[in-house]
């Protein structure tokens, strides 16, 4: 049986009082959306139709071609944007679900439970309730006393008996595709001018057809979103859902009403989240780390048994049993390899730091190549930028880079040389050889060192 979603997202939102459109507001760093359509997604298998308002080119560029955008104009209610994808759709589905753009919290799960009643039901629609004792707004379930839905009543329009029900209409709904698109075309016009989608349910029971509900146990599910204050609100509830996931899985956060990850990122287990870290994108981060307090993290990937202490890292990767901060600052194409450490109030761009290397405090690498087990002084930095391009530092295994040197880029450094405190490096240096000095100079070619097979007493 096909199923193919309509999301209704041509909504003004002037009561967010924004100039970017409502649904592309962000919740936890995504936008709202999103969330919405891949809750719909995930109930058909079907290429979706987005209903979108005139001016919508902003969504439309989101969307992209993983949907079917259909426009509402002029904009005549609920019921006048589902008829809009009646041309894409009429004789194409046997299902259509409605959702709302602006209720990210609906989850997946709870629309396929939607679509599977509908499949099971003799009539011609399914609808999604909630029992809540705050109506925020939303229409009244009138039942029969058999029990059968008969209504649904706006919340300006019902008597003080209907607003005392407690069974709320989510805004969700499964209809049978054939009968919906003829009942769109009998929906009378209201008194504000706009025809109505929850009318259906009138002409359904009318017509001695059964409409079903689907009771919703989760109030946070039903969260709609027309304000700045209902958009936070939904940032806390998706915040605590993530959190919550995490936690089930193994994770450690200390605080979560004061640490905050965004829906794409992934932890391993044993790991630990100190409170106030921030970490977004597709973020990854491995088993057994300690994170935070005060990280953020945004599309980097961290290894295993890693120890980030008040770090910013954006874009980079850090491979196993790294140490970082505090106040460490990692830009765009910084890559820490394996036993890496970075000290407080360094910062790293565009540059690899190979196995054991140590960096001190207060330095800055950037379009650097630096070989396994370097010492990098307090101090140091790569002069990386003269003004037209970003040129290469390259420092070979095991050299020792003194406090406060100065490697003015492009230069290189060999295999297991030495700066000498507050060099001024400008040529490249051979191997096994100290530099010192303004510029800096050869002082002195060490020998390299020979290994001595040690052989055991018999």
């Amino acid at each position: 049986m096909k199923v193919t979603a309509v999301l209704l997202a041509a909504g003004q939102g002037t009561r967010m009082k924004s100039d970017l459109q409502k649904v592309l507001h962000p919740v936890c760093g995504k936008p709202m959306v999103a969330y919405a359509l891949e809750a719909a997604c995930s109930a058909s298998a079907e290429k979706p139709v987005v209903v979108i308002g005139n001016g919508g080119k902003a969504l439309r560029e989101f969307l992209g071609d993983a949907v079917r955008c259909v426009v509402q104009n002029p904009q005549k209610g609920t019921g006048h944007a589902v008829q809009q994808a009646e041309s894409a759709l009429r004789g194409k589905t046997d299902l259509v679900l409605v959702t709302y753009a602006d209720m990210p919290l609906l989850r997946s799960e709870t629309l396929n439970r939607l679509v599977e009643t509908q499949k099971k039901n003799s009539g011609p629609m399914t609808m999604l309730t909630v029992l809540a004792a705050d109506p925020r707004g939303f229409g009244r379930v009138v039942r029969g006393p058999d029990g059968s839905v008969q209504a649904i009543v706006e919340e300006a329009a019902a008597t003080p008996e209907q607003l005392s029900i407690k069974e709320l209409n989510v805004g969700a709904y499964c209809f049978s595709g054939d009968w919906l698109w003829d009942a769109l075309h009998r929906i009378q016009l209201s008194k504000k001018g706009e025809y109505y989608l929850t009318d259906t349910i009138a002409l359904a029971v009318k017509g001695g057809l059964v409409v079903q509900a689907l009771v919703s146990d989760d109030l946070t599910e039903t969260i709609g979103i027309n304000t700045r204050v209902h958009l936070a609100e939904a940032e806390v509830a998706m915040r605590a859902r993530i959190n919550r996931r995490h936690m089930l899985a193994g994770v450690t956060i200390v605080d979560p009403a004061a640490t905050y990850i965004e829906p794409d990122v992934t932890i391993g287990r044993d790991t630990v989240v100190w409170p106030n870290t921030h970490l977004r994108g597709k973020t990854v981060i491995g088993e057994g780390c300690i994170i935070g307090p005060n990280t953020i993290a945004e599309d980097t990937i961290i290894g295993d048994y890693c120890e980030i202490l008040a770090a910013v890292m954006e874009k980079a990767v850090i491979e196993d049993n790294v140490g970082i901060g505090p106040f460490a600052h990692l830009r765009k194409g910084a890559h820490l390899c394996k036993g890496v450490h970075m000290g407080n109030f360094g910062e790293v761009k565009d540059s690899t730091l190979g196995p054991g290397t140590k960096m001190g405090h207060f330095s800055y690498i950037g379009d650097a190549t630096i070989g396994p087990e370097v010492n990098i002084g307090a101090g140091t930095i790569t002069c990386n930028y003269d003004g037209v391009h970003k040129n290469p530092t390259e420092i070979g295994e095991k050299a020792f880079i003194g406090s406060d040197t100065m490697l003015v880029a492009p230069v290189k450094i060999g295999a297991r040389a030495r700066t000498g405190a507050g060099a001024v490096v400008t040529k490249d240096v051979e191997p096994d050889t100290l530099v010192v000095g303004v510029p800096a100079r050869p002082i002195k070619k060490f020998e390299t060192s020979k290994k001595v097979e040690v052989r055991s007493k018999k």
